[in-house]
């Protein structure tokens, strides 16, 4: 009985005595899980020695999830926001189109990473002034240049670029639609194909090869992946698609390399993306700076990545000038 009675009373105390809350509050609005970006970001916070709660928000590439957890976040008093990919900012955040918009987050402070281009999608006005003074970011693409002047040394008989590209995305029409302004300019033909939307607004899996196929029979040489989660989640099917029909790909995200049969990817590492994403959320939470005060941070250091077995099917071995600076996997 005295114990029954001792145990009840310390349960009691530890009920009557509450949980110490964490200094910041920062709610992470994800668009396809937690990946390397936002373990990234989360590792960078605690090493810093700052004491975060992260409430994790996945919206499952659901566009109607994010209203809900903009409501959360504010009912909680965060002090932060952080938000994944295009469509999670864009759906947070808004664009400088909703900044009378309250469904939008113009209060919180709010750093975005992974977004493809913050200034064609409205996110902010530039990379050096994001004009709108909750917001700021990072920015973690190699510019288009760049790639395809990487696939004409990896082929210097290339001129013919093929995309699938996906409607439900903004960043994947953004992503078709610069590279087809750029046609001109670095002189490649561009074949593009937009994915079909089913029932549910979304692309759907089974169109992929047929749309490869399409490209093989437009004649192209390389397939640039631009950017598209769709794709990403479909990687699979999408390159091994892409080898069935002998056409390499290149990709900006590395896991299409490393984990499928992309040939090569030229991308800056999303565990280090999510890092520079806490550089500048420490910068706002222990140094008080206004985030419209921070230019969005680049990323400076890019990766290149060549799957030898891909290259080895498609008898295209990468010349000497890329393998000196390449990781290769197998």
């Amino acid at each position: 009985m005295a114990g029954r009675f001792l145990a009840t009373a310390v349960l009691a105390l530890s009920l009557a005595v509450p949980c110490r809350a964490a200094d910041y509050t920062i709610f992470m609005m994800l668009w396809t899980g937690c990946e390397e970006a936002c373990n990234g970001f989360q590792d960078y916070l605690v090493e810093a020695g700052l004491d975060v709660e992260f409430v994790l928000r996945d919206a499952d590439k659901d566009h109607g999830r994010l209203p809900g957890f903009v409501a959360e976040a504010r009912a909680a008093n965060a002090d932060l926001i952080l938000s994944w990919g295009t469509s999670a900012t864009r759906g947070t955040a808004g664009t400088l189109d909703d900044l009378e918009d309250p469904a939008y987050n113009h209060d919180i402070p709010h750093v975005f990473t992974v977004v493809a281009d913050p200034v064609g999608s409205r996110i902010v006005e530039s990379l050096d002034n994001t004009g709108r003074p909750n917001v700021t970011g990072t920015f973690n693409r190699v510019p288009e240049a760049v790639n395809i002047e990487t696939i004409r040394i990896y082929d210097p008989d290339f001129d013919h670029l093929g995309m699938l590209y996906n409607a439900n995305e903004y960043n994947s029409v953004l992503k078709y639609q610069e590279l087809r302004a750029l046609t001109a300019e670095l002189g490649y033909q561009l074949t593009g194909i937009e994915m079909p939307l089913g029932a549910n607004g979304s692309p759907r899996a089974e169109d992929i090869e047929p749309a490869i196929a399409k490209l093989e029979d437009a004649g192209v040489d390389f397939i640039y992946v631009g950017s598209s989660s769709f794709l990403d989640a479909n990687r699979d099917i999408f390159t091994g698609a892409a080898v069935d029909h002998r056409i390499p790909v290149l990709s900006p995200y590395e896991r299409l390399v490393k984990n499928s049969q992309a040939l090569i990817s030229i991308a800056a590492r999303y565990y280090d993306v999510g890092r520079l994403a806490g550089m500048q959320a420490e910068k706002i939470l222990v140094d008080g700076v206004i985030p419209g005060e921070l230019a969005v941070a680049r990323m400076t250091d890019f990766a290149f990545v060549i799957n030898m077995t891909v290259a080895k099917e498609l008898d295209m071995f990468p010349p000497i000038e890329l393998l000196q600076s390449a990781e290769t996997v197998n």
